[in-house]
């Protein structure tokens, strides 16, 4: 493939168009990943393609709650390991959360295929492998129902980046606390989870990364107040504003 000039005005976004195609080509990624990724890509042109002070707001109070956490699990799919790998794994090493590969289009080839990559990128332990008996998730149906005994079946918390509505839905119903990233505010995903991070995947986990650090050594008590203080629901509205308040600052009379 050509080489991106750094000096491109889409420059980080073609490099992420890049990350997937390659995963895609890899048999990382499913061809929906793809689409998926595009959906998500037009939502942040929305945003302005920056970090709105909503989605700052959810990181910190996300990074509390997983802090809070008996068995916080982070679910990786294929977009999520095409594009944030490493970072993954350093939230898991900072937080001590685990590391658990789910996927909507599920083959042993795609799950050996992530489990190497996350790996690679320094994961010392992952669940959700070919190697594992997989418990049902109740109200789930299909290869996304099975999870780890270990991970998100007896998992508090889960951080669900890049998640279809149903499972986030699912796990909510299996009174989980749902962590999301998801760049649609609109989407069943960001309506039903516990705490909606509204802001691209690769600028939310390094920021997700350095509050979990600043946070280490507050009490719980703290910790427990902001994730009392949050409603999501208010988050996503402001959300939605941040949205139209970057697009009209964006039109000119």
């Amino acid at each position: 493939m050509q080489e991106i000039p750094k000096n491109h005005p889409r420059y980080q976004s073609l490099i992420l168009r890049k990350k997937i195609s390659e995963a895609h080509k890899a048999g990382v990624l499913a061809e929906s990943g793809m689409i998926a990724h595009g959906r998500g890509e037009a939502f942040d042109y929305l945003l302005g393609e920056k970090t709105i002070p909503p989605a700052k707001r959810a990181i910190e109070v996300a990074a509390a709650q997983i802090l809070l956490a008996q068995n916080p699990v982070i679910s990786v799919n294929g977009n999520t390991a095409a594009l944030s790998a490493r970072e993954v794994i350093e939230l898991s090493n900072k937080s001590g959360a685990k590391v658990e590969i789910n996927l909507f289009y599920r083959t042993p080839e795609r799950v050996d295929k992530i489990r190497r990559m996350l790996h690679n990128s320094g994961a010392r332990k992952v669940l959700g492998t070919n190697d594992e008996d997989h418990l049902h998730l109740k109200g789930m149906e299909g290869p996304r129902s099975f999870v780890s005994a270990e991970g998100i079946y007896s998992a508090d918390v889960v951080l669900v980046p890049l998640e279809d509505g149903d499972r986030a839905q699912a796990l909510i119903a299996n009174n989980k606390v749902v962590i999301t990233i998801d760049l649609n505010p609109l989407s069943r995903t960001a309506r039903s989870s516990s705490i909606t991070i509204v802001d691209n995947l690769v600028r939310a986990l390094p920021l997700l990364i350095q509050e979990v650090e600043k946070l280490k050594g507050e009490e719980q008590y703290k910790l427990e107040e902001m994730v009392r203080n949050f409603n999501n629901q208010v988050n996503l509205n402001d959300s939605l504003k941040a949205i139209l308040g970057s697009y009209h600052a964006d039109v000119k009379p």
